[in-house]
């Protein structure tokens, strides 16, 4: 009797261990998509303050820490609408930053002195799209925006006085340029001109000289330059001419010829080039393929990243701002399973301090690993991706939600994506595709998705899926598909048209009208609409296809249920028209839900609407993804 009394607690307390085992912790919905605690680091050239951005009442505030003792000051106090992560500094330690005014579509830019810790407003405009093109370490006062004040379709240059608010015309748009590229004393001796198919870099060598033309290339073809080398009038470029991988390259700026390549990778484009304002040259060249990857071009920064990689082991690490000495740097640093802290490090002394984390609620080891994945497409074009799956033993038949990028000339990377956690901690495994046209892997397989928005591009998407299928990875009859703009059409149109495949769907902002998402774009997005006539079609010669493939007129396809949510003053969204689909939708019985927040774009910056939007994201998959009978 004793004996079998010994059994039966063995087996109770097995069956203890491996329940245990099994149970996954659920981690809040708040933890997963609260505001970051602080964000968007930044050092003072002089290197005596840090700032940073911090909630205060649900929306992101400036605060101001001195290095001298240590002391945090809150600078703004806004109520209403956050401040922007596109602030700066001036090179005489004057804080400039901008407030996005979404309800009368307004922007308003502010400096602060912050050693008189005085505010004033600089700029206060409706309807006007402002950005920094650039710094004078000269005048430290002006500054270079640009701004489509004079004509919503262009954008002019204009040097701006912080101190004034005086705006001066420095360079009228002609209808035709697109990016300006500024040299070290910020006089801009390089623009990029497009009609929307064909591109032109042109090149002065003074203010006082006019444009020429140095390269022509169509839109296949790319030239972006980075900085002036500091040699005769050479500039570094990424370009893809005469390739098929982006490479850093140096180029003359007198002719436009290619002088020789710096650095190229016949795995995937060079994707971001580091470079150095204050010793005027290139450090790194950084590329992603499964994972991001970094060719060092400087001894002295390899070095310091190398001491720091053996400080901050399986972080990936970058500099993200330093001071005018190069010797503060600020840091941020992530992992697939950690959304990031920030550091600062001295390099005179080799100390490493941290100033926060993005989210201290997580902890990496309860979250989940990305792994990268690739498979091949019908026509046997290889594609890649990355899988992430929940935690626990079980690795086959999983209730899996389909993850398609918005873009489509985008990407997925390896890193931290607190949807994907979000989803794969409710025991989701959670799939990302970089179908065709994605970037990163070269021109020909961008090239490749060039009218294929309602074609191949979502062939790769469910050839993904049977994948997952016959990988046993999948359960079959659980399986949604999730997406924001063009992810949210990918959904609407897997639901139409692949009705077999998915359960339900989730979309964000999604794209349901190719016709009049591209007649009724904003003007600033003009000059490029030819390019999206060869990318993507032209709503007028490929009417037929637009008609097709668009979910808008396809509501009696969907069978499933679907959860819709949408910002109100999204300036690419026809509000109207997404009320008509609803209506439509629900006519032919589809169940759906639908979520209109006022005083939100796309992205939903309140932390209110994000968290009520991700609890009714749960409870609809948790409903809509048990296994049917």
């Amino acid at each position: 009797m004793l004996h079998r009394l010994r059994i039966l607690l063995f087996i109770a307390s097995v069956t203890l261990i491996c329940s245990c085992k099994e149970h996954i912790k659920q981690i809040p919905i708040a933890d997963f998509f609260k505001t970051p605690e602080k964000s968007a680091f930044k050092i003072s050239p002089d290197g005596k303050y840090i700032s940073y951005l911090k909630p205060y009442k649900d929306k992101q505030n400036l605060f101001i820490q001195s290095l001298a003792d240590g002391a945090e000051h809150m600078e703004t106090s806004f109520e209403d609408y956050p401040v922007r992560g596109d602030y700066f500094w001036t090179y005489n330690n004057q804080l400039v930053f901008n407030q996005d005014i979404v309800a009368n579509d307004g922007f308003k830019m502010y400096a602060l002195d912050v050693v008189a810790q005085k505010m004033r407003t600089i700029l206060s405009l409706e309807k006007v799209r402002v950005s920094l093109v650039n710094r004078n370490r000269q005048q430290p006062d002006i500054i270079t925006v640009k701004m489509n004040k004079r004509d919503p379709a262009n954008f002019d240059i204009y040097r701006l006085n912080i101190k004034t608010g005086e705006l001066t015309p420095y360079l009228i748009n002609p209808g035709n340029i697109t990016e300006w590229f500024p040299d070290a004393d910020g006089k801009i001796r390089l623009v990029r001109a497009s009609d929307g198919v064909d591109e032109t870099i042109l090149y002065r060598p003074d203010d006082a000289s006019p444009f020429k033309p140095i390269i022509q290339n169509n839109f296949k073809n790319s030239v972006r330059p980075i900085a002036f080398t500091g040699v005769k009038n050479n500039f570094y470029a990424l370009s893809n001419v005469n390739r098929d991988k982006t490479a850093l390259v140096e180029i003359n700026a007198e002719d436009g010829k290619e002088q020789r390549t710096i650095f190229s990778n016949d795995r995937a484009d060079v994707m971001f080039v580091e470079y150095s304002k204050n010793k005027h040259r290139v450090e790194f060249a950084s590329w992603d393929d499964a994972r991001p990857h970094k060719h060092f071009l400087a001894p002295d920064i390899e070095h310091i990243y190398n001491t720091l990689q053996e400080q901050l082991k399986g972080n990936e690490i970058r500099v993200v701002d330093r001071d005018s000495s190069e010797n503060k740097f600020i840091l941020s640093t992530y992992t697939d399973r950690n959304p990031g802290s920030f550091y600062l490090y001295e390099s005179s002394t080799c100390k490493l301090s941290k100033l926060g984390d993005v989210n201290s609620s997580l902890v990496p080891g309860e979250l989940c690993a990305m792994q990268p994945i690739s498979y091949k497409a019908s026509d046997g074009l290889t594609i890649n991706g990355y899988l992430t799956m929940p935690l626990g033993d079980k690795k086959t038949n999983l209730p899996v939600v389909v993850l398609p990028h918005d873009g489509p000339w985008a990407r997925d990377s390896w890193g931290y994506d607190e949807q994907v956690q979000f989803l794969a901690n409710r025991g989701y495994a959670v799939f990302q595709v970089n179908y065709r046209g994605s970037t990163g892997y070269g021109k020909a397989f961008r090239s490749a998705g060039y009218k294929q928005v309602g074609g191949k591009i979502q062939e790769d998407i469910t050839d993904g899926v049977h994948w997952l299928i016959n990988k046993k990875i999948a359960n079959p009859k659980k399986i949604a598909i999730f997406g924001g703009r063009f992810g949210g059409f990918s959904a609407l149109y897997g639901l139409s048209f692949h009705p077999e495949l998915y359960n339900c769907a989730v979309v964000q902002y999604g794209l349901i009208n190719f016709f009049t998402y591209i007649k009724d774009a904003p003007p600033f997005v003009k000059p490029y609409l030819k390019m999206t006539y060869e990318m993507v079609g032209n709503p007028e010669t490929d009417a037929d296809l637009f008609r097709a493939i668009s979910p808008v007129f396809h509501t009696d396809k969907i069978k499933v249920p679907l959860i819709i949510f949408q910002g109100a003053k999204d300036q690419r969204a026809n509000i109207s028209e997404l009320n008509q689909y609803v209506r439509e939708l629900r006519k032919h019985d589809v169940d759906v839900k639908y979520f209109l927040k006022p005083n939100e774009r796309a992205y939903f910056r309140s932390e209110h609407n994000r968290l009520e939007m991700y609890t009714e994201i749960e409870r609809f998959l948790a409903d809509n993804m048990r296994v049917k009978p």
